[in-house]
C-alpha cells in the first residue's frame, strides 16, 4: 500500500516508530491532554503490544508471565484510536516527502514523527560471538531462548556484572541453571557501587548460588557448531551451554542517521525533545540532550511528559535534566545510589557498617553538604540523603547523626 491510498486526511497524522515504553508514554501523554488531534500510527519491531522490558528479568525467573507485563495490549490500541504495527520495523524515513516505509514495503504519511526506537544490545565482537547459544537479555524473545536453554543445557555464563547481567543470572539461578558471571572490573555494579557495597552484594549473591570470576576479559566464545566454553586472555577456560552479553547498550540511530537526522552519539535533540527537523522529535534510550544520554525510567518518563505536551500543542514545558538516584532490589538485596559515591579532592566520608545485619552506608561530605550516597541493605532514608543533595541543604549541625537517618537528626 503506498502513502497515497492512506485514509482520508482530516486530522494531522503522527507517525511513531518504536512501541516500547518510551514511545507508548509519550503517545499517553498526548492523549491525556489532546485525546483526538492525531492519527496516531506506531510501528514496532517485535510482534507484541507494548510491554514493560524492566520486568523481564521475573519472567526469566518464573514469577511473572508475559501477559503480566503487557502494559498496552492489542486491545488497547483499537479502543483508542491508534493504528498499530507490529513486528513490522521501519526501514525507512523519507523526510523530503514526509513518508516513512516498514519492512513490509507499507508507507505511512506523517505530519509529525515521533522515533523512539531506543537502544541495542553491545555484543562483545570477540570471535565466536555469533555462535548459536549466545544472545543478549533485551528482549521478550531472549527470555524465550534463555528459557529453552535451561531445560536442555547446564552451564551458562553471564558477561557483564552490571544490573541486568545480575538479573539474569538470577533468572537462570533459579531456572536451575549453574550460573558464572563473568566481569571485567574488580567490582560487580562499579557503576551503581562503591567497592565495600559491591563486595557485600558478590558475598550476598554467592550465598545464593552464583559464582564470579571478576577481573577477567573474554578472548573468545568456542565451540564448533554451538557455544561449548568460554576463554580468557589468560588462557583459561570455563564450560558454556549459554552465554548472555550484558555489557551494555548503544543507541539505536541507523534510521535517524541515515535519513539525515543530526546525530552525535545519539539523535541529538532540544529542550522540547524536537531534533533539528521541527517536524520530527525523539525520546528514550535513542537520544542526547545536552550531551547526556538515558538509560533510566525517570528521566524518560520526564521526557514522554514535555515531549506529549509539545506533540499536543501544549508547549510551554522545557525538559530540564535532574538527578535520578538508583534505587534497586537486586535478587532480593535493596541498594541506593546517587550522586558523587566516590568523592575526591576535598571530601570526605562517613561510613557505617554493620556485618551481622548486612547494612553498609556511605555518605560522602563536601563543603559542609552531602553530595552522595551509597546505602545497602537499608535503603529506607535514600530519599531523604537524594533531597539534602539535590537542595545542598548544610548538614554541619546534624553531621554526627547523619549515617542513623532522618528520624533521629529529626529528634
Amino acid at each position: 500500500m503506498n502513502a497515497a491510498a492512506a485514509k482520508p486526511n482530516t486530522k494531522p497524522a503522527l507517525v511513531v516508530i518504536g512501541n516500547g515504553m518510551a514511545g507508548m508514554r509519550t503517545v499517553e501523554e498526548l492523549q491525556k491532554l489532546a485525546p483526538d488531534l492525531y492519527d496516531i500510527t506506531v510501528f514496532g519491531a517485535e510482534p507484541y503490544g507494548n510491554y514493560n522490558r524492566i520486568l523481564l528479568s521475573p519472567v526469566l525467573a518464573g514469577e511473572k508471565t508475559v501477559d503480566d507485563i503487557m502494559l498496552h495490549t492489542r486491545e488497547w490500541y483499537e479502543r483508542n484510536g491508534v493504528t498499530l504495527h507490529a513486528g513490522d520495523p521501519v526501514v525507512h524515513i523519507d523526510r523530503r516527502r514526509r513518508v516513512v516505509r516498514a519492512q513490509s514495503g507499507k508507507e505511512v504519511r506523517y505530519d509529525r514523527l515521533l522515533l523512539a526506537t531506543g537502544s541495542k544490545p553491545f555484543i562483545i565482537p570477540v570471535p565466536g560471538h555469533q555462535l548459536p547459544g549466545v544472545i543478549a537479555f533485551r528482549d521478550i524473545q531472549d527470555v524465550e531462548t534463555m528459557l529453552e536453554a535451561s531445560r536442555n543445557h547446564t552451564h551458562a555464563v553471564v558477561i557483564g556484572g552490571g544490573l541486568l547481567g545480575l538479573e539474569a543470572a538470577n533468572g537462570l539461578l533459579r531456572q536451575g541453571m549453574q550460573v558464572t558471571v563473568v566481569h571485567v572490573t574488580d567490582a560487580l555494579m562499579n557503576q551503581q557501587l562503591d567497592k565495600p557495597a559491591a563486595q557485600l552484594l558478590q558475598k550476598a549473591l554467592e550465598g545464593k548460588g552464583l559464582n564470579f570470576m571478576l577481573s577477567a576479559q573474554t578472548a573468545e566464545i568456542v565451540g564448533p557448531d554451538r557455544v561449548t566454553a568460554v576463554r580468557f586472555k589468560d588462557g583459561s577456560e570455563i564450560p558454556a551451554d549459554l552465554v548472555v552479553m550484558t555489557a551494555g547498550v548503544r543507541p539505536n540511530i541507523e534510521l535517524a542517521k541515515a535519513a539525515g537526522l543530526h546525530c552525535d552519539r545519539a539523535i541529538v535533540v532540544d529542550d522540547t525533545l524536537q531534533t533539528y527537523d521541527p517536524r520530527v522529535y525523539a525520546v528514550g534510550e535513542c537520544v542526547q540532550h545536552r550531551s547526556a544520554l538515558f538509560g533510566l525510567v525517570a528521566p524518560i518518563w520526564e521526557q514522554a511528559r514535555v515531549c506529549g505536551a509539545h506533540l499536543a500543542g501544549a508547549g510551554h514545558r522545557r525538559y530540564v535534566q535532574q538527578a535520578s538516584p538508583t534505587r534497586l532490589k537486586v535478587t532480593g538485596v535493596d541498594l541506593y545510589s546517587v550522586g558523587d559515591f566516590i568523592g575526591g579532592e576535598g571530601s570526605e566520608d562517613l561510613v557505617l557498617r554493620d556485618a551481622r545485619r548486612g547494612v553498609y552506608k556511605r555518605l560522602v561530605l563536601k563543603g559542609g553538604c552531602v553530595i552522595g550516597a551509597v546505602l545497602y541493605g537499608d535503603v529506607q532514608d535514600g530519599p531523604w540523603y537524594f533531597d539534602l543533595i539535590q537542595n545542598r541543604t548544610d548538614i554541619s549541625a546534624i553531621r554526627q547523626h547523619l549515617l542513623f537517618g532522618q528520624a533521629l537528626c529529626a529528634a
